[in-house]
């Protein structure tokens, strides 16, 4: 099978990291980020949710740069917050946010919120577009679990040490890479995606 090049519409290191984590067993899957890319467009995020975010990034980034590109759209949903802060997770805190200001800014709005009721879950909507701005995957997952009154471990990103799997009694920062490229929202979609993809590719070589 020959080598497919992809495009992850993101610069964040992070999350780039955790999706070669996640496609490591796959080394014909190729992959680069949006930091690789100088003339990469900061595509606006229009859409009024994940799935719609996700392949707006895809498409519009995928033509822009004539290749293959993965996005995706994810963060957290609080019941007790009527599910906020949903698809604004990134800037929750305003436009200059800092996970620091978004964890913040979450416990703040939680703090007369009891143990019980301060269930969340993570979404994660993948979306691959061609190089001409066409879907041809979409895929989304959760995660359930729910938000602690302080932050514990230093591991992950985002809302990650603020969010217990119950389960396990553990945070997502304190749970390691490991554990979380199994449990995370961004593990399960990637395991809908990656059959998706391996067929695609298949079709594309034929």
């Amino acid at each position: 099978m020959s080598n497919f090049q992809m495009v992850l519409g993101t610069g964040n290191a992070k999350k780039k990291a955790e999706l070669e984590r996640l496609l490591a067993p796959y080394p014909q899957i190729q992959l680069t980020s949006l930091a690789d890319y100088p003339t990469a467009l900061e595509v606006e995020e229009t859409g009024t949710t994940f799935a719609e975010n996700a392949e707006l990034k895809a498409s519009v980034q995928a033509r822009h740069l004539n290749r293959w590109v993965l996005a995706e759209d994810s963060g957290i949903s609080v019941d007790a917050l009527n599910g906020a802060p949903g698809i604004y997770s990134a800037r929750f805190s305003g436009e200059q946010a800092t996970d620091a200001s978004n964890n913040a800014l979450l416990l703040e709005k939680l703090s007369d919120v009891p143990s019980k009721k301060r269930t969340a879950f993570y979404t994660c909507h993948m979306a691959l577009s061609d190089p001409h701005g066409t879907i041809h995957i979409r895929c989304e997952d959760q995660c359930h679990g729910r938000v602690l009154t302080a932050g514990r471990g230093t591991g992950g990103f985002g809302y990650d040490p603020l969010f217990e799997i119950p389960e396990y009694h553990a945070t997502f920062g304190e749970l390691g890479t490991s554990v979380k490229s199994v449990l995370s929202h961004r593990a399960r979609a990637n395991r809908k995606f990656v059959p998706l993809l391996l067929a695609l590719i298949a079709s594309l070589n034929n």
